[in-house]
């Protein structure tokens, strides 16, 4: 087995992380085509044109191209309005895919609108199906209600893709517990494979440096959020948090919001922005909060290692990479006690699990944390341990390479068979 096609129809690895839809099935896309380039795989990451001038085939690392389809409007669309465009994404894919004579051994599709074009793959080529929701609509729906915008069309594609793909990925065991619970996913076609951390971007460094490159003060108690400025990931709950860290225990921390659609924080730029001062002028905590704005990847490293905890408190979270990212430069995590979180931060030992939408319980965590610098080193340290343990993305191409061997092997055994 040589070749692998990688289907990303919304998050391009091109992309600027921490923008629009540009999140963690990014960094995932990215990093294990990347890996798998380095165990000698030709990968195709097949990614939707969202600009009109981008061309056709972009080398993106060795052995690895990205590979622009054109699908609807060449312009960015949000990902909720994309699904329509699936199916011509789907033809012009296999189109490609006909003229690109060598053939692929597996698809490996991300996201439920990227089943829906490898699904068409699947059909007319008969390559096996390997498929990775990253988010499940009905655990989404649950949590966000009405302010999910996708539609409930989503709920029946992702049910036949559960039935129709050779194998289903599950990000952490919440993943794999919600898809048989919800979706009758057969247990012995799901594999739990985890996401990863890149080593030659997240390790420790000297938090002192650190907070001198980034104009920090030194000895600030400081708090790091990061990562996409949606309601979801649940910022405001945060900043209540410092706002309860002050009145109750009078901690002034310092929280530092990196994430955005542009380097500059604005309101025009990102509206979340407006909220979330808002909630902090509400909270008795505006003169502690600073929204940095995006910063590239290889910046993050100096965020992480510069702060005292990294805290993410989500309603809903499929794996969570940043928990990961933290721990992997020895930074204690608070996180939200849901989805892939409650599996990557082990309570008491790499930092402390918290309920979501619960400002004055991760304001108590945090409060621990100021009191006893010595606890939250330890922490770190386990969490550094913890990350070099289970979340290399080196770990993570091994495992998914025995997903793809085994499913490429299973259709070529029933090919034999007819």
């Amino acid at each position: 087995m040589h070749r692998i096609a990688l289907i990303s129809e919304h998050a391009s690895p091109l992309a600027s992380v921490g923008s629009i839809d540009c999140g963690g099935q990014n960094v995932y896309v990215a990093h294990l085509a990347r890996e798998l380039g380095k165990r000698g795989y030709q990968v195709d990451v097949f990614t939707r044109r969202d600009k009109a001038l981008l061309p056709d085939v972009v080398a993106f690392a060795p052995n690895v191209r990205v590979v622009h389809v054109a699908a609807g409007p060449a312009r960015q669309i949000p990902k909720e309005q994309l699904l329509p465009f699936m199916p011509a994404f789907g033809d012009e894919m296999v189109a490609f895919m006909r003229r690109d004579s060598k053939g692929y051994d597996v698809l490996h599709a991300n996201f439920f609108m990227s089943g829906v074009a490898a699904l068409r793959a699947r059909a007319m080529l008969g390559i096996p199906l390997v498929m990775t929701f990253h988010a499940l609509g009905k655990v989404r729906r649950l949590h966000q209600g009405s302010a999910d915008g996708f539609p409930d069309s989503r709920f029946d594609i992702e049910d036949e893709l559960v039935r129709e793909a050779d194998c289903v990925v599950a990000e952490c065991p919440q993943d794999l517990e919600d898809l048989v619970e919800l979706y009758a996913a057969d247990p012995a076609r799901v594999e739990v494979v985890p996401c990863g951390f890149d080593d030659g971007e997240f390790s420790p460094m000297d938090r002192g440096q650190a907070r001198e490159a980034l104009h920090w003060a030194p000895r600030t108690f400081s708090v790091l959020q990061l990562g996409r400025l949606v309601p979801r990931k649940g910022i405001d709950n945060v900043i209540r948090a410092i706002g309860c860290l002050r009145a109750s225990f009078g901690v002034d921390a310092r929280l530092y919001v990196v994430g955005g659609n542009a380097e500059q924080p604005s309101v025009e730029a990102t509206p979340e922005i407006g909220r979330l001062a808002a909630v902090a002028e509400d909270a008795g905590a505006a003169d502690l909060v600073t929204f940095v704005g995006r910063r590239g990847r290889e910046q993050l490293r100096h965020f992480y290692s510069a702060a005292d905890v990294f805290v993410t408190t989500p309603w809903y979270e499929p794996f969570g990479i940043t928990p990961v990212e933290a721990m992997a430069c020895g930074v204690p995590v608070i996180g939200a006690n849901v989805g892939g979180i409650r599996s990557t931060v082990a309570d008491g030992e790499t930092g402390f699990l918290v309920p979501p939408r619960a400002p004055h319980a991760l304001a108590d965590r945090l409060a621990a944390l100021a009191a006893d610098p010595a606890l939250a080193r330890a922490m770190g340290q386990a969490g550094r341990a913890r990350a070099e343990a289970h979340y290399t993305w080196s770990g993570v191409a091994a495992q998914m390479e025995r997903v793809y061997a085994r499913v490429a092997t299973a259709r070529a055994a029933g090919r034999v068979a007819a």
